[in-house]
């Protein structure tokens, strides 16, 4: 069972995530649900999930499958990404490549492989104490209606305060990720175009 701190930290990572996918799909192409498209290549942003003490949430990417000759280049490409993503400060717990194949309209399927990573995070990595009581000693020394946190759930002025920098966390951590998932897909494109 989550306690609450874990269901108001996922709360506020979700709301993180939304935003961010909605900034993602204005500066890009928009795609369907929590997806969007860059240089050609979907990405997709999944809903934070509680395991234990931890914020997990995965990313993804579509394979540019039109750009791979073969299976053994598929192979190839997904292993350069994992060479690349493993090779960040913040691993991904898992990466993996997944093969969905969809029927839109019932008479025509489509197979896409993806890449997908899967990154956690410990609930207590997610703010800062120091941080946190530096800004309310700020708030509770100098109350201003602008300074005080926005956050759906908290009982006190410090419960917003951590609320909303794990809700800055969030969005900052999934944004790295997302570049540098994207800066893996073109690195590997442009030298599969060699």
């Amino acid at each position: 069972m989550s306690t609450l701190k874990g269901i108001l930290f996922i709360q506020v990572a979700g709301e993180a995530i939304n935003s961010l996918i909605e900034e993602l799909q204005k500066k890009y192409t928009v795609k369907k649900g929590r997806r969007f498209n860059h240089a050609n290549v979907t990405y997709e942003i999944n809903r934070p999930h509680l395991s234990g003490n931890c914020l997990e949430f995965e990313i993804s990417s579509k394979i540019p499958q039109d750009e791979v000759k073969d299976d053994k280049e598929m192979k190839t490409y997904f292993q350069e990404i994992k060479k690349r993503m493993n090779a960040e400060k913040d691993k991904p717990v898992s990466i993996e490549m997944e093969n969905i194949v969809w029927d839109s309209k019932k008479d025509s399927e489509k197979e896409r492989d993806y890449v997908k990573l899967l990154y956690s995070y410990p609930l207590e990595d997610l703010f800062d104490n120091d941080q946190v009581q530096k800004e309310y000693e700020k708030i509770r020394n100098n109350p201003k209606p602008e300074d005080m946190p926005e956050a759906t759930g908290a009982m006190t002025v410090a419960g917003g305060v951590v609320l909303g920098q794990v809700r800055q966390t969030v969005a900052a951590i999934v944004q790295e990720h997302i570049n540098q998932l994207m800066e893996a897909n073109k690195a590997i494109r442009t030298q599969l175009k060699k």
